[in-house]
């Protein structure tokens, strides 16, 4: 497979880029910016003292992590704090209640006392439900009937696959719904170190079609890295694994991973050779914003990965601050459809974090993506939406309906822990303040939705059996190359 050469790129400051780079300029090396060098930054002595201060404070309890890319080149400085890619990618004090504010900057500011510090970080994370869904309690499967690290097992026939080294990511979006990964504690964090495991698992489910590889974002790994993590999926005795996908955002917080890293060209011979094995490779990318799409770098990088015959398929949660505007969902469908990707799915903000902050109440959520649909061509309607990811799986709201006396959200699960609740309609009352599935109550008096049951007068729990792998004839002690 030949390998179209990549333009260069250099650092400029931040308008609206309108023309590519000439030839000989050399491209920039990736430097991460935390919370320990954010301060090293050029911006960061205009920022006003404020935006420093909640920088420095909510960092502590929510992780931060940049680029010279997002913040040269996606960032209009102008227009800080209300920029959508600052308040993507930079804590905010409001995203903390205002007591809880108050406190941790006493200690981190005034008291400086590590120890009460760490204590009362870890009691503010733990009440931002750090893994919501059933994550950690109900989508580990087992093998050898024990738990199998870095894998998730939610619906049937789609495996998610956490490489350790693919746990951080180029830049961390505020809202991330696995923010946890990115704090340091290991009883938080999924990962596991090789394939191994997940080869064996694969082979006693044949029902498994797809695998997703996700994280944190594993194109932060280098090539050959990564390879010994997608390569053993293309063995012939996991030929059901027909459809490997790829979580990322890279091509928004860095394009230059296609272009100019050291490894760039090896990144893309790699995924030829997996879509010349026959499997389909599916980028997941995630756009938060058309600013990130409209940068000529990403555009090229879309167009080299392109050429290597995988596909790229759109999606973004919903996010108060960021894109809460019909028409920055018109024009991010409109623009993914001109350079080849498939708009995917449009998500409501997870309830963990700064959940908070982010959200977007449902039915007004449901406006949005319904006026955004109706502006764009069928090219675009492949978008589902709005979507919750929620523990029995992916809800979406179908529309806001009278039936009878009462108004609803019309309901649906597009994908489910149990295949047979998928597609079966089903209506909630209509709440005008509501952000999450959990806020809602079953229409026309209903004890509980079809795939619940009634524990108590204030708690539903979901009717969910937990399934053991069952594990069977071994292959005879095969193994997979280790995933770094």
């Amino acid at each position: 497979m030949t390998i179209a050469p990549p333009l260069h790129w250099t650092a400029r400051p931040r308008c609206a880029p309108s023309r590519l780079p000439p030839a000989d300029v050399q491209p920039r090396q990736f430097k991460p910016y935390t919370r320990h060098t954010i301060h090293t930054a050029p911006q960061w002595q205009g920022l006003p003292e404020a935006l420093r201060e909640a920088t420095q404070v909510v960092s502590r309890v929510l992780p931060l992590r940049t680029n010279a890319h997002v913040l040269d080149e996606l960032i209009d400085w102008q227009r800080v704090p209300d920029d959508p890619i600052y308040r993507l990618t930079f804590p905010h004090a409001d995203m903390l209640a205002a007591e809880d504010y108050r406190r941790l900057r006493d200690l981190v500011l005034v008291r400086r006392d590590d120890a009460a510090i760490e204590r009362e970080v870890r009691r503010l994370r733990l009440a931002m439900n750090p893994h919501p869904g059933g994550q950690m309690s109900h989508n580990v499967p087992l093998l050898d009937g024990n738990p199998l690290a870095g894998v998730q097992h939610k619906y049937h026939d789609t495996v998610l696959f956490f490489p350790t080294a693919g746990q951080t990511c180029h830049a961390y979006c505020s809202y991330c719904f696995r923010w946890a990964q990115f704090i340091g504690d290991r009883t938080q964090r999924f990962g596991a170190a090789d394939t191994s495991a997940l080869v064996r698992y694969l082979q006693l489910h044949r029902e498994v079609s797809d695998v997703l590889v996700t994280g944190g974002d594993p194109l932060v790994m280098g090539a050959q890295a990564l390879a010994t993590c997608l390569e053993p999926l293309l063995v012939p005795e996991l030929s059901h694994v027909q459809n490997i996908r790829i979580g990322t955002k890279a091509l928004a917080y860095w394009p230059q991973r296609f272009l100019f890293d050291a490894d760039a060209d090896a990144l893309l011979r790699l995924f030829g050779r997996i879509t010349a094995a026959g499997r389909h490779l599916a980028l997941m990318v995630h756009f938060s914003h058309p600013v990130e799409l409209r940068h000529p770098l990403t555009q090229q990088a879309v167009r080299r990965l392109a050429n290597t015959g995988l596909t790229m398929r759109l999606q973004a949660p919903l996010v108060r601050h960021v894109n809460d505007d019909a028409a920055v969902w018109v024009e991010l469908w409109n623009e993914a459809v001109r350079l080849g990707m498939v708009p995917y799915y449009l998500f409501i903000e997870r309830d963990t974090g700064a959940h908070d902050y982010f959200c977007v109440p449902l039915a007004r959520a449901c406006d949005l993506f319904s006026a955004a649909y109706r502006s764009v061509s069928g090219l675009a309607r492949t978008v589902r939406g709005p979507v919750m990811s929620t523990f029995e799986g992916k809800v979406v709201i179908d529309g806001v309906v009278t039936l009878g006396p009462e108004r609803v959200f019309a309901l649906q699960l597009l994908r489910a822990r149990n295949p047979d609740w998928v597609r079966r309609p089903f209506y909630a009352r209509f709440d005008p303040h509501a952000t999450w599935f959990d806020e809602l109550l079953p229409a026309f008096d209903a004890p509980h939705f079809f795939f619940q049951r009634v524990d108590d007068a204030h708690r539903r729990a979901p009717m969910i059996p937990i399934t053991p792998v069952r594990h069977g004839p071994s292959d005879g002690g095969s193994t997979a190359p280790a995933c770094p």
